[in-house]
């Protein structure tokens, strides 16, 4: 290699101390052929948080969700069940629901040819559908897709056969727990919306994970975290241990921006996980924070290679929200920590197309976990 030119990828992965891992390459940030197979193969293929079901509280209420390449319509029916649909008319294919959310009184009707669905999906009624017998309502209904709900949220799955939701989904959690029992305490399907925060993030979806998974940058961006739970300076997130939370400062009393003592405790949480936070990556798009008081959950919807969006949630005993408890310093941390960690993505993102990064970067020992994710990336798309 000559002066000023920049080392092949073998030649990289040769010269590798072995305190060090190779990442994937820039190009896995920015290619649309490589989002293209990651929405394909990935985000329709399995399981993907979609909605958090008391957003849904009443029939005809309706959230519309882009899962890959295709809008999801998502309903509550007259029975009180989940529904999922593809957002896609029978008859010409127009987009049946435009709005992001919204609700209808007694049907979805098409603005293009009024085609009219129930809240089931079934075809009740089109112009001069009466003079046409031969047309089964069932088979020209709405295209059903799989759901699931679990820990109060809506998920989805576009697959004709999804994957096991135990093996893939609660996996993840128990996997990172240690025990299917750990989450049980803080029962997050009975919590309620405290706030919801969304954040318009110009990075790639892959890097918000590799954030997440790792501490390594805490010490340097995140100094309201590092001071409720000292550990995380050092470098190590609880990520990389299993089972493991982090356990708060002597002097901290509760998970909010300044240590102060926070709301009322989950009566679920045992001794053993109080003072600690745990936070768990439910691939591909879901992170959740378990702390004493409250739960954290984020679901990332990738838009394109390089934008994503992230919504975030603050879930609280529903005694908390309903008497107007001041959660404030609680939301703000996280809010804090999230504006640290989307500012060093979209920072990083700036470079993926630079020929510096043509082969990638690399691990550090406190990040070699994330190699994981990387391999459980190159397997789905190929």
């Amino acid at each position: 290699m000559t002066t000023g030119e920049l080392p092949t990828a073998q030649e990289q992965a040769g010269d590798l101390p072995e305190s060090l891992r190779e990442t994937l390459a820039g190009h896995y940030y920015t290619d649309p052929e490589i989002f293209r197979l990651e929405q394909e193969h990935i985000f329709e293929a399995g399981w993907f948080c979609a909605v958090l079901s008391a957003d849904l509280a009443k029939p005809g209420q309706f959230e519309t969700i882009q899962v890959g390449r295709e809008s999801v319509l998502v309903t509550r029916g007259r029975d009180g069940a989940i529904k999922a649909f593809l957002n896609v008319c029978r008859h010409r294919g127009a987009r049946l629901c435009t709005e992001e959310k919204g609700e209808v009184r007694r049907s979805f009707q098409c603005p293009y040819h009024a085609w009219t669905y129930s809240f089931d999906g079934a075809l009740i009624a089109a112009p001069n559908l009466g003079a046409m017998e031969d047309i089964d309502r069932t088979q020209y209904g709405l295209h059903d897709v799989h759901i699931r709900e679990w820990l109060g949220y809506v998920w989805l799955c576009l697959a004709e056969e999804p994957p096991s939701f135990e093996d893939t989904v609660v996996g993840d959690v128990n996997a990172r727990l240690g025990t299917p029992d750990a989450i049980v305490g803080y029962q997050v399907a009975d919590l309620k919306l405290g706030r919801r925060i969304e954040y318009d993030v110009k990075a790639n979806w892959k890097q918000i994970v590799e954030n997440f998974m790792e501490c390594y940058h805490c010490a340097t961006i995140h100094p309201e975290l590092t001071e409720v739970l000292p550990e995380f300076a050092d470098g190590l997130a609880a990520q990389y241990f299993v089972g493991h939370g982090a356990e708060f400062g002597e002097d901290v009393q509760g998970f909010t921006v300044d240590g102060s003592a926070g709301v009322e405790k989950l009566p679920g949480v045992s001794e053993e996980q109080d003072r600690r936070y745990y936070a768990i990556t439910v691939r591909p798009q879901v992170f959740i924070n378990l702390v004493p008081d409250h739960v954290v959950f984020h679901r990332m919807f990738p838009l394109t290679a390089e934008r994503t969006l992230v919504r975030c949630d603050w879930l609280y005993l529903p005694d908390v929200v309903d008497s107007g408890a001041d959660i404030d310093r609680s939301v703000e941390l996280f809010h804090r920590v999230n504006q640290q960690d989307f500012d060093a993505c979209e920072r990083c993102q700036l470079a993926m197309d630079s020929r510096a990064y043509a082969d990638g970067g690399v691990l550090v020992p406190s990040e070699h976990h994330i190699s994981e994710f990387h391999d459980w990336v190159r397997e789905r798309i190929g």
